[in-house]
């Protein structure tokens, strides 16, 4: 028999920023040649027509190449920034004493303003007041009507818009602002793929989201950011009521204790993988290739440990959004997770986790006696007749070394499995007859090269194939096989 001549398939999924370094059809054609599975559009920079010409660039392009690249929305939140330096960067030094003042305006080095109007009532004297994910460090020494007195504690440069982290000051903002509100709606008017919430301290914020996207009507997926200590201490409850988890590690570094971010990683994503809920790692993963060719060995390290967890996806942020070095940002991802997919192809699969969330629980079933079947009879892959992306979720949180095939006739449901460990999402027609499906299944299996005639494959399907929740059958199939049934 001869064997398939399979593409590049990589598991880990690769998200990439787009700004100003990307937004434009011939790099972005570079970046889906390298395997670019789902685009971010950051709406903390850039207005929304600029991010409305970056989605048609990329749906067009998607289009052409009959490719599913999802497109996430990243909501800012109740995110603090810095005003804006006329005269460009300044630096402060240890021991300076800076003021934050009430009010907008521009910045120097010893008076700052922000854009968040209730700073100066919230934060207490000796609350910590941290800019640009720790570069500079300030401790609040006097509060007075209008202003708040610092001392320097850590020197470094200030710049327009760098964040404000406040540790120990709870805020009374709510985490959806005006703006995300406003850049929400434009979100589900342009039908993207997921939206990012950001800064989620409870899961009431959470369903607050959920909740004005159901009343609009819209099959828009969420994404909960975990970048502050309060999201920690309610992460059962949030991974259990999400569609995804994004570990935003910049802010969470400066919000808890830093050498803690790691270990915290990990925990996250050993959960979300138990509950079939997919898990992003992100920020800063190869942050010196904003300026230079390539990443240190530490960054390179940093990739890897993420995709040795058994992530969802890597995400890219500045590096593809502002740096010089975009394509080889994306390329290098796509190399460190090759490498160290080939290195756990090597080591004996480990029993898939069990799906804790009951109402998930006869969908996990099959999954599960799917992904013993395809391990005993050594399967070429697992293919997933889905209406919504729910069975191929539960099919992929197992690992598999072998590639899962997401069938559906949704290029909504399409484009959202592509941020799916291991999924190779496929659309195709609403089919309910088994020698139609089995059919399609072989085209799909045979032109993706995945398969050649004779391979084994286990398939998922049900008795009912174009109704949501109805998933209920396993079968063995061999591709090329003119017997009905898929």
């Amino acid at each position: 028999m001869h064997e398939p001549n399979e593409q590049r398939f990589l598991r880990t999924k690769i998200i990439a920023t787009l700004g100003p370094a990307t937004a434009n059809r011939e790099r972005l054609a570079q970046m889906f040649d390298l395997g670019l599975d789902v685009c971010r559009l950051n709406f903390s920079h850039g207005e929304l027509e600029e991010h409305r010409r970056t989605l048609q660039l990329v749906r067009s392009l998607a289009a052409e190449r009959g490719e599913y690249v999802a497109v996430m929305g990243d909501l800012c939140g109740p995110k603090i920034r810095l005003g804006r330096f006329p005269n460009g960067p300044v630096e402060v030094a240890v021991g300076s004493v800076v003021r934050f003042v009430r009010g907008e305006g521009e910045c120097s080095a010893s008076r700052l303003t922000t854009s968040y109007a209730g700073l100066v009532d919230e934060v207490a004297v000796g609350h910590r007041i941290i800019v640009d994910d720790g570069r500079v460090r300030m401790a609040v020494v006097e509060r007075r009507a209008d202003e708040l007195v610092c001392e320097c504690q850590t020197a470094g440069p200030l710049d327009s818009r760098k964040g404000v982290n406040l540790p120990d000051t709870p805020l009374a903002t709510p985490a959806l602002t005006e703006k995300d509100r406003r850049d929400l709606g434009w979100a589900i008017e342009h039908d993207l793929d997921y939206v990012a919430l950001s800064f989620v301290r409870q899961p009431e914020d959470l369903y607050e989201l959920r909740r004005i996207i159901k009343e609009r009507g819209s099959p828009l997926r969420v994404i909960v950011k975990i970048e502050k200590t309060e999201a920690l201490w309610h992460l059962d409850e949030l991974i259990g009521h999400t569609d995804g988890v994004l570990v935003a590690r910049g802010d969470l570094g400066v919000e808890t204790d830093l050498w803690r971010v790691p270990l915290v990683q990990k925990d996250i994503v050993a959960d979300c993988q138990l509950a079939g809920v997919p898990v992003i790692v992100a920020t800063q993963m190869l942050q010196s290739m904003i300026d230079n060719p390539l990443p240190t060995r530490a960054e390179v390290s940093d990739v890897a440990n993420a995709i040795l967890d058994r992530a969802d996806a890597v995400m890219l942020s500045g590096e593809t959004a502002i740096g010089r070095y975009p394509i080889e940002a994306v390329e290098m991802m796509g190399k460190v997770a090759a490498a160290t997919e080939a290195y756990l192809a090597k080591r004996p699969p480990a029993e898939g986790p069990r799906c804790t969330a009951a109402r998930y629980r006869p969908t996990a079933a099959v999954a599960h006696a799917a992904v013993a079947a395809a391990l005993d009879l050594g399967a070429r892959l697992v293919a997933v007749w889905t209406a919504t992306g729910t069975t191929v979720r539960m099919v992929a949180k197992h690992r598999l070394p072998i590639p899962v095939l997401g069938l559906s006739y949704d290029d909504r449901v399409c484009r959202q499995m592509s941020l799916l460990y291991g999924v190779a999402p496929a659309q195709v027609e609403p089919l309910d007859n088994p020698a139609a499906m089995a059919a399609a299944l072989d085209r799909v299996v045979l032109n993706r090269g995945f398969a050649v005639p004779g391979d084994l494959v286990v398939v998922v399907t049900s008795t009912k194939p174009t109704t949501p929740g109805a998933t209920d059958t396993v079968l063995i199939r061999r591709i090329g096989d003119n017997a009905t049934g898929p």
